[in-house]
């Protein structure tokens, strides 16, 4: 038995192109401009699907649309929450340079009488990373995040994470002990949440996946003292450089709550310590 388990083949690690990921963001082509796409089930948080999933899905559908092929700055308006099944992108070119295009996108699903109802609107600019120069001057700090294997994830805890969902399963997230009082009944009331971030299946993250992981980590609010959903109103994201292979640190913080809405900016930083994202959320804070 013990000589069967070594020979037992290894399960490979997922690369790009080749993931759950880019099966589950795939687009398929039906005519100029118009794609179909398939909202899958295991990027939920409790109903709806993950908004960072979404901006996945079409800014594949853009960099297909595109004479670029790189999202350099991609800013979403969520109109409606989104449900697993079948959904359709409708993209237009709106301008094509030399160095950068830009396109709009809209993700479409069907209501029970066969009408379309819009769930996200996008605004993008794409390019060629590559060819950026590698000049930096900045005053961006590496977030201070503890080694991975002194931060938790949701294995760690006592029971289940508010509000997690099958997305859970298809990330490997690491958190800052610092920024999980919530998770004991303990928040911190600073608005920050920061961890060490990949996918489960340990494809490596490349601009699309970037779109993803800036919303992906538990909303800032829990360490507000506030649980329960926090669905996103809009979400601007720039990619600053195609990232290096290895596990990203994630920092996101909160610093007004006011009127029932927040914001989160977020940082993302790359194995090479490069900032390779940065984004802004507004969000609905959840309800008391």
């Amino acid at each position: 038995m013990a000589q069967a388990a070594a020979q037992a083949p290894r399960t490979a690690q997922a690369t790009i192109g080749d993931s759950e990921f880019d099966r589950d963001t795939a687009v398929t082509l039906r005519e100029e401009g118009v794609y179909d796409a398939e909202l899958s089930a295991g990027w939920t948080i409790i109903h709806a699907v993950n908004g960072g999933y979404l901006l996945a899905m079409l800014g594949r559908a853009l960099g297909e649309a595109l004479p670029h092929s790189d999202p350099f700055s991609v800013s979403a308006h969520y109109l409606t929450a989104s449900v697993p099944g079948p959904a359709v992108i409708r993209t237009q070119v709106v301008r094509t340079g030399r160095t950068l295009s830009t396109g709009e996108a809209s993700l479409f699903q069907y209501a029970e009488d066969g009408s379309e109802i819009e769930r996200i609107r996008v605004l993008a600019t794409y390019g060629d990373l590559d060819a950026l120069t590698g000049d930096v001057l900045t005053s961006a700090e590496l977030p201070a995040i503890p080694p991975r294997e002194h931060c938790l994830g949701p294995a760690d805890g006592p029971a289940a994470i508010p509000g997690s969902s099958a997305i859970t399963e298809r990330l490997d997230i690491k958190l800052d002990p610092a920024t999980i009082g919530w998770a004991i009944g303990a928040p911190s009331g600073k608005g920050e949440m920061r961890g060490w971030f990949g996918l489960a299946d340990g494809r490596d993250a490349d601009p699309l996946s970037l779109l993803l992981t800036v919303d992906a980590l538990p909303p800032t609010s829990f360490e507000l003292g506030l649980k329960g959903w926090t669905p996103t109103i809009e979400l601007t994201t720039h990619i600053r450089c195609r990232p290096a292979p290895g596990p990203l640190r994630v920092s996101i913080t909160t610093r007004n709550l006011a009127g029932g809405f927040l914001e989160e900016d977020a940082e993302v930083w790359d194995s090479a310590d490069r900032l390779v994202a940065q984004s802004r959320q507004l969000a609905r804070a959840p309800r008391v």
